[in-house]
């Protein structure tokens, strides 16, 4: 059965400008969405990460937008499958997200839109080191399974709503994850989920993730009377 959902959302293609290189995404906009949700992709994947997509298909059902994109181009990842010297360099992919945050501030569909980020693994180190240079402008982060510990000294300068969602069964990086989050002195939160590994591919973890994610970014970015409405648009449609 269609997903009811999908005719109310545009999604299309884009190229995201980044210092001297044009980045491949997928632009996914809800009707009427009230906020927007940056994707950065862990090492070694990219905007086709299915995990990824899954919590972007929970959040457009919550009328939040979604902008998944590649981190690198299609040579550098040529590269970095080489090397994997590109996938840890955070202070350049933290600054490419900058870079699609200010792209998405400039076009029309999205200029006003409340704005949060989505980090995997390390892009979740990204995502804070991008969130600390735009104070203000991204307004929460969630990280799956991430690497916030690379951020480093950025970390006590976040001061968007960070939420840090890790599986119970993935000791080291829950470790990385405890001791990142005693640095972070904006609203802050780990989320643990009992038995999951690190690619949260138990039976309902990845589910778990997608909830307690909309959940953050229903709270910090979609204001109390959009989500209301919604509520009460859902409930005339169902009539």
């Amino acid at each position: 059965m269609p997903d009811p959902a999908s005719s109310l959302r545009r999604e299309w293609p884009v190229r995201v400008p980044a210092g001297s290189v044009l980045l491949d995404g997928d632009l996914s906009l809800p009707e009427n969405a009230s906020g927007i949700v940056l994707f950065a992709h862990g090492s070694g994947s990219s905007r086709k990460s299915p995990r990824n997509r899954s919590v972007a298909a929970a959040l457009q059902r919550e009328r939040l937008g979604t902008l998944l994109f590649d981190l690198l181009t299609p040579e550098e990842e040529v590269i970095d499958e080489r090397t994997a010297a590109l996938r840890f360099d955070i202070g350049l992919l933290a600054e490419r997200l900058v870079d699609a945050t200010r792209w998405l501030a400039q076009i029309d569909q999205t200029r006003d839109l409340p704005l949060g980020y989505f980090g995997a693994s390390t892009g979740g180190g990204a995502a804070l080191v991008a969130a600390a240079r735009l104070p203000g402008t991204v307004r929460a982060v969630v990280a799956r399974g991430g690497r916030p510990d690379l951020a480093g000294a950025a970390l006590p300068r976040v001061e968007a709503a960070t939420l840090l969602i890790v599986g119970g069964n993935d000791p080291t990086v829950l470790a990385l994850n405890r001791e990142a989050l005693s640095y972070i002195r904006a609203e802050k939160r780990l989320h643990v989920i009992p038995g999951a590994t690190h690619l949260f591919s138990e039976p309902g973890a990845l589910e778990e993730v997608a909830r307690v994610a909309a959940e953050w970014f229903r709270t910090h970015l979609v204001p109390a009377g959009a989500v209301a409405g919604a509520e009460e648009t859902a409930q005339e449609r169902r009539r």
